[in-house]
């Protein structure tokens, strides 16, 4: 389980500076990050940790992502947030 300070550091994590990666993290952060069972909390705090032109490429689907867990994530994060 995510302590709150873990959980604030999070959440500051997801304000990219990019702003469509910022409409697809402050969303999922806020509400289908709290469903997700504490391994993939984990791969979504690992995702954060990526370079953002690597994130735009993959979610802006110009390339995918070699690593499973991170791949699976970003399509979970597309499937869950509404853009």
């Amino acid at each position: 389980m995510f302590s709150t300070l873990r959980y604030n550091r999070l959440k500051w994590a997801c304000r990219r500076g990019m702003l469509e990666l910022d409409v697809l993290f402050m969303p999922f952060v806020e509400e289908p990050f709290r469903k997700l069972s504490e391994q993939q909390q984990e791969v979504f705090e690992r995702l954060l940790t990526c370079d953002d032109p690597d994130l735009y490429a993959w979610f802006m689907g110009h390339q995918s992502c070699d690593d499973p867990e991170l791949a699976a994530m970003v399509k979970h994060i597309l499937d869950r947030v509404k853009v």
